[in-house]
């Protein structure tokens, strides 16, 4: 296939937390907010002048010193945040918005205030706690910390105007981003799509990193130009899979698969677009706050949430992702000493195979896996099955 215009550009913006249009949007007056969950509503920390930035390590080599504060059984994304923290890489922040969704999280949002790795005079760390169950009173409860926690705050020190209308107005333009991610995404669906799944992941990555307004031109032109896009004569790819679990913030662990001939045509992981990035529709009858809150707690899939229905959502979600974009098989991985999804993989893997009948390859990973022996070993292994069960299906063998 042709070359999509702005790829290029899109991996550059992904080669540093501090990308240039962050920096753009910063030199005229906007406030950067950083944040490192989904149980954090993107949406309103996009209000006013503000923009979001979902943080990121690229290129994260040692992280010793990282260790040394939260020891090495901790989650590597924790401990890889941590350690550029120390090292200056988040000065362009102007405020964190920690979550309590794990304790390695929260032990790594601690230390950016503890060790005081940001030299703005009016930078600020504020922590939010999460419900392990969606009833009205959560959901009341959760509002209630993004109002007093999060918008309050913005107002306070930055001056934010947080209303309803301000809300609504950023809800407006999430939106948009939403619908041309997911309008791309649905051409994943085609036999022969004409987009691949390490280039969704690059388009999908820039929504979560940079300034929406920024980035939404870009968006539009390449939602264009994939549509009238042509597919490779014939599919290079040898089998189709979705991926299931936890943070993957790096597309390379994507081309190391589709390196392996593995088309990934799902991702319902952290950082993914499922969820993340559907759109949130508002009424007029209730407080767009509550509205947003709510959205948020009903499309999780995060493993935090251990109520029976969540599980079951987990479960369906992976199932039906799988079935509607014609996965051969899944990958189900988690990053290593990762408390939630460890104990949900390795239920879970079994689950899918045993009850839902789909092929699966279970990992636990590094932070950054893109150069991994290993796993390209394994994912070899995979895909070769793939091709031997699809090859057994034809000629009628059981």
């Amino acid at each position: 296939m042709k070359d999509l215009k702005h790829l290029i550009y899109f991996e550059r913006l992904l080669e540093n937390a501090d990308n240039e249009l962050i920096e753009k949007k910063k030199a005229e007056g906007g406030i950067c907010l950083g944040y490192t969950c989904f149980h954090i509503p993107e949406v309103i920390l996009n209000v006013d002048k503000c923009f979001s930035t979902r943080l990121r390590a690229p290129n994260t080599g040692s992280i010793d010193i990282a260790t040394y504060y939260m020891s090495n059984y901790t989650c590597e994304y924790a401990r890889a945040l941590l350690e550029r923290a120390i090292e200056g890489g988040y000065q362009f922040l102007n405020a964190l918005i920690g979550v309590d969704a794990c304790s390695m999280m929260n032990r790594s949002m601690e230390h950016f205030e503890i060790l005081q790795v940001n030299e703005n005079p009016d930078f600020f760390v504020t922590h939010t706690d999460m419900p392990f169950k969606i009833t009205d009173y959560t959901i009341e409860g959760y509002r209630r910390q993004m109002r007093v926690r999060v918008l309050d705050r913005l107002t306070e020190v930055f001056g934010v105007d947080t209303s309803d209308d301000a809300l609504r107005k950023a809800v407006e333009e999430h939106n948009e981003v939403c619908r041309i991610i997911s309008e791309i995404g649905q051409l994943r669906k085609r036999k022969n799509p004409v987009i691949t799944g390490y280039e969704f992941h690059v388009l999908n990555l820039v929504t979560y990193v940079c300034p929406k307004s920024e980035i939404l031109p870009y968006l539009r032109e390449t939602l264009e130009e994939i549509k009238a896009r042509r597919p490779d004569r014939k599919n290079p790819f040898r089998a189709r899979v979705a991926i299931v679990g936890s943070e993957i913030d790096d597309p390379n662990l994507t081309k190391l698969i589709e390196g392996c001939g593995a088309l990934v045509v799902s991702d319902r992981y952290c950082f993914g677009s499922t969820p993340g990035r559907e759109v949130i529709e508002l009424n007029d009858k209730e407080d767009v706050l509550t509205q947003i809150c709510r959205h948020y707690m009903e499309v999780s899939e995060c493993a935090r949430y251990i109520s029976d229905e969540k599980v079951m959502q987990r479960r369906e979600t992976s199932d039906r992702l799988a079935k509607e974009y014609g996965a051969e098989g899944i990958i189900y991985e988690q990053m290593k000493y990762c408390d939630y999804w460890g104990f949900e993989r390795a239920l879970v893997s079994h689950i899918m195979h045993d009850e839902y009948g789909w092929p699966v390859l279970s990992i636990d990973r590094l932070y950054n896996n893109g150069n991994s022996g290993q796993l390209r070993t394994r994912c070899q292994a995979f895909v070769e099955s793939l091709e031997i069960k699809r090859i057994h299906k034809e000629e009628g063998v059981e």
